[in-house]
């Protein structure tokens, strides 16, 4: 008599949830929608920057590289060419 006491409420635990899950399921979903959408488009704000250059200017936001300093005390190197 048990065991046919848990089987039953086995099953009515399983019916009740598959209900529950159908009621709330898109309701769960809309939320987690809306909350992904709601990171994109802070992303995309913090992305877009006003910008102050007229249309056709060319602007560049990177700064030139230090060029490396030779060894001045070695001087310069020529390539000789053997002339017979």
């Amino acid at each position: 008599m048990g065991l046919l006491k848990i089987l039953v409420y086995i099953l009515l635990f399983y019916y009740a949830f598959k209900f529950l899950a159908k009621l709330l399921a898109p309701f769960l979903m809309k939320k987690v929608a809306d909350t992904v959408q709601k990171k994109a488009e802070q992303q995309f704000r913090g992305q877009q920057t006003k910008s102050t250059v007229k249309e056709g200017e060319t602007i560049i936001d990177k700064t030139p590289r230090k060029q490396q300093q030779s060894n001045s005390s070695v001087g310069e190197y020529i390539d000789f060419e053997e002339v017979d």
